[in-house]
């Protein structure tokens, strides 16, 4: 049985890395406890609380965070109607804090993950492991047998290319989870009491040309360089789907980070996931989603973005096209989410305009 780590007792991490140059992006509905256990490794930093549902709620945050809250009101008033690209009872949400930050670098975590232990029993400082990810360089064009060239004890393996082992800019960390595993809902109705109890050691660059499910619960990236791709689309209410924002986000994100010539990876760090999901819940907002899939990874897979496209908006607008040119065909809500991806970029160059394209 996996428990998550008890972090009683660990100092505050008063040397954290990049603290001035990260924000952590929280979509919530409930207080937030979960921070205590977290203290030692993310008080240093910046929170940004994107809270949904009910926006009179008041959400109770544990004294010494340094933090600013944003509820759907928040939301209407600082986006006006561009307001409406932004999901409604959905973790979806969080995307907001994506933009409303200013800092280079963001992590986001759900408010039900735990820290982790290692197989020594050490508690995981999982923003630190994110950190090291995103610093270091990718290899997406020719995958090393040994995982992480850039790791220490590891290097690029006999045949390698010499011409490769530079890399390149690394724009996102996909970490992973233990105990509760990210599954979709059929596979949660089989495998009820399933467990994931294995702690992978490794970190690992998704080659180019791959595509992956990308789980937005324990994820960093690199704001400055893939920021206005992590658009976590339309979902929960009104929307005919659900539990696929992030993996919207992630294919999105991957085509581009291909064309642009960026690194993703993903492996450690781990969190504890603490709680599954209503499996018939899922299975609900899911629905929809299972069958166009089928469709949508292969659009993906295809895509090809012209050379004109040189900047993360410029990417982001012309897969949009694609989307609403072959994917409305599919169901008419692929139109409305290609209306609300240039709806996206519009908002984030007037809330960003140092970076618009």
């Amino acid at each position: 049985m996996v428990e998550p780590a008890n972090t009683v007792g660990i100092p505050l991490n008063h040397t954290a890395l990049l603290k001035d140059e990260l924000d952590i992006v929280i979509p919530t509905i409930r207080n937030l406890d979960f921070l205590e256990m977290w203290r030692p490794f993310l008080q240093p930093y910046h929170l940004i609380i994107v809270q949904d549902g009910d926006p009179s709620k008041t959400i109770a945050v544990p004294q010494g965070f340094d933090y600013e809250l944003y509820n759907r009101n928040d939301i209407n008033r600082i986006l006006g109607p561009k307001a409406s690209c932004i999901s409604f009872k959905d973790s979806a949400c969080r995307c907001f804090g994506y933009m409303v930050s200013k800092k280079k670098y963001i992590f986001t975590i759900d408010d039900d993950c735990f820290v982790a232990k290692d197989p020594s029993g050490k508690a995981v400082n999982a923003l630190e492991q994110h950190i090291k990810n995103l610093l270091c360089p990718s290899s997406p064009f020719f995958f090393n047998t040994l995982y992480e060239p850039y790791r220490e004890g590891a290097d690029f393996v006999r045949g390698y290319p010499f011409s490769l082992r530079e890399g390149v800019s690394t724009a996102v960390s996909h970490g992973l989870w233990l105990n509760i595993p990210d599954y979709d809902a059929p596979t949660q109705l089989v495998k009820p009491k399933e467990r994931n109890t294995r702690y992978v050691d490794a970190v690992m660059t998704i080659p180019k040309g791959t595509l992956f499910p990308m789980c937005g619960m324990n994820l960093a990236f690199d704001r400055d360089l893939i920021g206005p791709a992590m658009y976590f689309g339309l979902m929960g209410d009104g929307q005919p789907i659900g539990r696929y924002d992030d993996m919207w986000a992630g294919w999105c994100v991957k085509v581009i980070c291909d064309h642009l010539g960026l690194g993703v990876k993903t492996g450690l760090p781990y969190i504890y996931h603490s709680k599954a999901s209503n499996p018939f819940v899922n299975l609900k907002k899911e629905y929809k989603g299972i069958f166009w899939q089928e469709d949508i990874i292969p659009f993906f897979q295809s895509a090809k973005l012209s050379k004109e496209a040189v900047t993360v908006q410029q990417c982001y607008i012309e897969l949009s096209k694609m989307v609403k040119e072959k994917l409305s065909a599919i169901d008419p809500y692929f139109d409305k989410l290609a209306d609300a991806m240039v709806t996206w970029i519009e908002a984030w160059d007037e809330l960003n305009p140092a970076t618009k394209a």
